[in-house]
């Protein structure tokens, strides 16, 4: 008989955010890009976890911290398949995936060295497109030059 533990036991955070099903290639680029690593509070992460809907996934605890608007539209550029759960007191208060954008403003860098952007004290803007194979795609307001999720520099 096989009475090995499988599953390790993390404490559930009291209050804070759970970012759950990130692509585990990308696991370490949000908490970059948020800046986790310099945050004080709690925070429990997992990469290349068993998920029965993405084979390997990411997952994130931040205790005491819920994000901004700007914040969760930089998740969904990386990470569009993530779900954020809020937590109040223990509870699950609010749990949704995150959505692209329709648009993004002053969180990325133009990728075209000759924009107005990268020239001027201008903020970047930029429309979030589909290309014809379903990737996700900037198209700056200014330049028009269109740059894919490789090239996403964040500010």
């Amino acid at each position: 008989m096989d009475n090995k533990r499988k599953e390790l036991k993390v404490t559930a955070i009291r209050n804070g955010t759970v970012i759950d099903h990130i692509p585990s290639d990308k696991s370490f680029q949000v908490i970059n890009l948020l800046n986790l690593e310099t945050y004080s509070n709690q925070i429990y992460f997992g990469t290349g976890l068993d998920s029965k809907k993405f084979g390997k996934k990411g997952i994130i605890k931040i205790s005491e911290k819920y994000f901004a608007d700007e914040e969760i539209n930089k998740i969904a550029l990386v990470a569009p398949s993530a779900t954020l759960i809020e937590i109040t007191d223990y509870e699950v208060t609010k749990k949704e995936k995150v959505h692209l954008p329709e648009s993004v403003y002053k969180i990325v860098k133009c990728f075209n060295p000759k924009c107005v952007t990268n020239i001027q004290d201008i903020p970047t803007r930029f429309k979030v497109i589909t290309d014809h194979k379903g990737e996700m795609k900037l198209s700056c307001h200014y330049c028009e030059k269109t740059m894919s999720k490789e090239n996403i520099e964040f500010l």
